[in-house]
């Protein structure tokens, strides 16, 4: 869901940047029926549309069950498609090690913090919260990675990013009517996404696989802490509603695996500064979804604070005369 808006080296289970000619992208070269415009709409609205899916699937089911059966349809995609092309799932315990790190800080802990923060929140919110990724990733890189320097763009963008979100929770009504708890849990869930993305760049640079190899054994070490957790603090459902359980299906099947492997494919294709434009989509269709599908209420600070965030978002990823950074396992 959450789209990193630079080609950095992560395997988040959101929107992955790779680079072209990438090992595991084969069955998404050129050639393919579909013209990539076509792809970049699709996947958006998929993106887009997770937030709704993560709210309906919490109608009747706990968040950690949502989360956990997000990443298990995720993962069962993902091995579906390195079974059809007869990949390996990555070797030895050093990477196993690291991708159980990565799946709590890419998939475990985000997917269930959004599952929790829309109990409270419209699912509009928490996709605008999303947004604010790059933003959280721009403050952590400045410190974690010394290759990325601060300039005055990139710090406008980060203090334009923070008059967007003051502006998305009506800061000058003292924020009333905002879940302070569900808001909060939203963005401490995309704040997890650029600390994933830094701990991945750290430690699994270089790493031999594809990134569907890759990624697909961060997900099954994610459903099984995911599984842990829920069989720990959570009842098993007596039922299974129709809509819910498909939302949840369609979570991790649609907005999971096959939206990460036609991200592959675009970055592939296209290149990944074009694909990640995906990024400034998603808050977008998200509230869209909500106010359309849902019912959820829209004010006017909504939509333009979403806008301010996105054009900070921007800003901060601009590097003006800066070197390209040199993606090592390739790449929410």
């Amino acid at each position: 869901m959450s789209a990193p808006t630079t080609p950095r080296p992560t395997l988040s289970t959101t929107a992955p940047p790779a680079t072209p000619g990438t090992p595991g992208t084969a069955g998404t070269r050129r050639g393919l029926l579909l013209d990539w415009r076509v792809r970049f709409a699709i996947l958006s609205v998929v993106w887009g549309f997770s937030f709704l899916l993560i709210k309906v699937g919490t109608e009747a089911y706990a968040p950690f069950q949502v989360a956990l059966g997000r990443v298990l349809f995720g993962a069962l995609t993902l091995v579906g498609v390195l079974l059809v092309r007869r990949e390996p799932l990555p070797r030895g315990l050093r990477t196993w090690g690291h991708l159980s790190v990565a799946a709590l800080l890419l998939n475990t802990a985000p997917f269930s913090l959004f599952a929790y923060a829309e109990l409270s929140i419209p699912s509009g919110l928490a996709g605008i919260c999303n947004a604010t990724s790059p933003l959280w990733g721009m403050a952590l890189s400045l410190v974690a990675l010394s290759e990325d320097r601060p300039t005055r763009r990139r710090v406008a963008g980060l203090g334009l990013g923070f008059l967007g979100v003051l502006t998305v929770l009506g800061a000058w009504q003292g924020f009333s009517g905002v879940d302070a708890k569900g808001t909060a849990f939203a963005l401490l869930a995309s704040l997890c996404y650029p600390v994933g993305w830094i701990y991945v760049r750290r430690t699994l640079a270089g790493t031999p696989g594809s990134p569907v190899a890759l990624t697909g054994g961060q997900l099954l070490v994610s459903t099984l802490q995911l599984a842990l957790v829920s069989a720990l603090f959570t009842a098993a459902p007596t039922s299974f509603p129709l809509w819910p359980t498909l939302s949840v299906v369609a979570l991790g099947a649609l907005g999971t695996g096959m939206a990460l492997q036609m991200q592959y494919g675009l970055v592939s294709e296209i290149g990944p500064t074009t694909a990640q434009m995906v990024t400034y989509f998603i808050p977008v269709i998200a509230t869209a979804a909500g106010v359309l599908v849902l019912g959820e209420q829209l004010h006017w600070n909504t939509p333009v604070g979403a806008a301010i965030v996105l054009a900070g978002a921007a800003l901060t990823q601009t590097r003006p005369g800066a070197r390209r950074p040199r993606p090592a396992v390739r790449r929410t």
